[in-house]
């Protein structure tokens, strides 16, 4: 039997937006993951694409079954994208951390999973290829603001990847019936990813 294909992690485009819309929508509606009460829709997803677009920001989708077969859908998300079949089966985007300007080199991080595409590692595909390209885009710091949803899933992966915790919220958020504590986690990008960012930027020496 064929090995499964890898699903392949690459840039959002406008397209995108409905599947990405379908993944999110499924978390506001049956959990606590998010503290949106109100799903967004595709056009507020095409909408903040072209925000974090023009900041040079990362918005990642991980495409499923682009070989042909490769995993199934779930029925949330799994929207058909591209001319090779493919559909989204995950989303990972940075924004800023805050408004205010002196916090310009500090980005919050942010990854979903379709439900039944979870545990095949592409949360770490996803995550691995964000945090590349927040330090192409300049950043140092990166946050993690997870919610308690019962589960360590989402800590552990950012463990993974070298975050720590930076503190926690207790009470901060009220959904479903319940008051929620979120845990902050952070990862300072590496000095030798910047610099490398930094010698590229400059163009070869002659």
């Amino acid at each position: 039997m064929p090995a499964e294909p890898q699903p392949v992690v690459r840039a959002a485009v406008p397209a995108d937006a409905e599947p990405v819309a379908a993944i999110f929508a499924h978390y506001v509606a049956t959990s606590v993951a998010t503290f949106e009460e109100v799903a967004p829709t595709a056009a507020d997803w095409r909408r903040r694409l072209g925000e974090l677009a023009a900041r040079n920001l990362p918005f990642l989708v991980a495409e499923a079954g682009v070989a042909g077969g490769g995993v199934a859908g779930d029925g949330v998300g799994g929207g058909r994208v591209g001319g090779g079949g493919g559909f989204v089966c995950g989303f990972a985007y940075a924004s800023p951390w805050r408004p205010k300007s002196a916090y310009r080199h500090t980005v919050e991080d942010t990854v979903y999973l379709s439900p039944g595409c979870t545990g095949r590692g592409i949360g770490s595909a996803l995550l691995g290829t964000l945090l590349a390209g927040c330090a192409a885009a300049g950043a140092r710091q990166v946050i993690a603001v997870i919610a308690d949803t019962g589960s360590d899933a989402s800590a552990a992966l950012h463990r993974r990847f070298g975050f720590t915790q930076a503190g926690l919220l207790s009470g901060v958020g009220r959904k479903h019936g319940r008051w929620i504590d979120t845990l902050l986690m952070q990862k300072e990008l590496m000095q030798k990813e910047l610099m490398q960012r930094e010698l590229e930027s400059r163009g070869p020496v002659r």
